[in-house]
């Protein structure tokens, strides 16, 4: 689809090349500031989820529906801050800042596919926290292996759906009047000031999406958490409340970072470009490097099984 789309864009509109990505406007100085700042949150994203997916695969013990679901968010993470932060970094150093036609197409397309996956990823996240916690009994019958397996493929369906969405009616737009777009990567809503055509659909189709994508998720979420909270402080003894809160409090983080973020981004009038872009950050790269964070210093399993792991590499060397 994305090819398709490159195409359309080219044939039927002015002939844009290529964008300009103005990023962050600060004076050169601090250009290599953020560039060292984007890459040590970079080097943290890849060792912090490759080793999330490394500990969940290797560790038997963590063979259970959290992990499964950990293991995915994990992976998407790595992904969507690999789509945009290392073309942020060279654009640090680089005199020009273009991203190619195509190169803007594939990034807004695959960003849009695993952060809308991410939404839908951190709601089944909660429904499993909800079995786990108000019916333990039924858990292993509830949470089987297929029901996992559909609601991860769910999240990844509906986020390649609402990528082919956006991405399909954003590059539908002309761009005649100028290829510099106020951003550090390809977005909807920076592209959408460039168009000199009508973006009344992108718009609508930008915030029907947003809606669509948003309130279910957020829905699921709330009342889940509404439930865990009623049961858990229905448990006596002081121990058990305070290790399900704890598994609870950090996806409870997670989800109030990155919808926070995106929520400012999707569903607020579009008058501040330099906060848009703030906003973009937490949940592009401040995200991904807080998950694995929070998930491993906060559970115990993960931190025995990465001992385990550290062991068996000392005893090999």
């Amino acid at each position: 689809p994305v090819s398709a789309m490159v195409d359309q864009g080219r044939n039927n509109h002015t002939e844009v090349i290529d964008f300009i990505l103005i990023g962050f406007e600060v004076s050169p100085e601090l250009h290599l500031l953020l560039f060292l700042i984007f890459l040590l949150v970079y080097v943290m994203i890849l060792l912090g989820n490759i080793g999330m997916m490394t500990i969940i695969i290797t560790d038997p013990r963590l063979n259970t529906p959290m992990y499964f679901f950990l293991g995915n968010l994990s992976f998407v993470d790595l992904f969507y801050s690999s789509v945009i932060a290392p073309k942020a970094m060279t654009n640090f150093w680089s005199e020009s800042k273009s991203i190619s036609f195509a190169g803007c197409v594939a990034q807004l397309f695959l960003f849009s596919l695993f952060i809308v996956t991410e939404g839908f990823l951190l709601a089944a996240m909660a429904y499993d926290r909800f079995i786990a916690i108000c019916n333990p009994l039924l858990y292993s019958v509830q949470m089987s292996a297929r029901l996992c397996t559909q609601l991860v493929a769910g999240s990844y369906f509906f986020g390649c759906v609402s990528s082919v969405l956006l991405t399909s009616t954003t590059f539908n737009l002309s761009f005649c009047a100028s290829r510099t777009i106020d951003h550090f990567y390809c977005d909807s809503r920076p592209l959408e000031r460039l168009s000199c055509s009508d973006p009344f659909v992108q718009k609508m189709v930008t915030f029907t999406l947003s809606i669509i994508i948003i309130l279910p998720t957020i829905l699921v979420i709330i009342v889940s958490y509404m439930y865990i909270v009623s049961t858990v402080l229905k448990i006596r003894s002081a121990e058990g409340r305070k290790k399900a809160f704890s598994t609870c409090s950090s996806h409870l983080g997670v989800v109030s970072v990155l919808y926070g973020a995106v929520i400012f981004m999707y569903l607020t009038p579009d008058r501040f470009p330099e906060l848009s872009k703030v906003a973009s950050l937490c949940y592009s790269l401040v995200t991904p490097m807080l998950n694995p964070l929070i998930y491993s210093l906060r559970n115990k399993d993960v931190k025995e099984a990465l001992k385990k792991l550290l062991g068996k590499k000392n005893g090999i060397l």
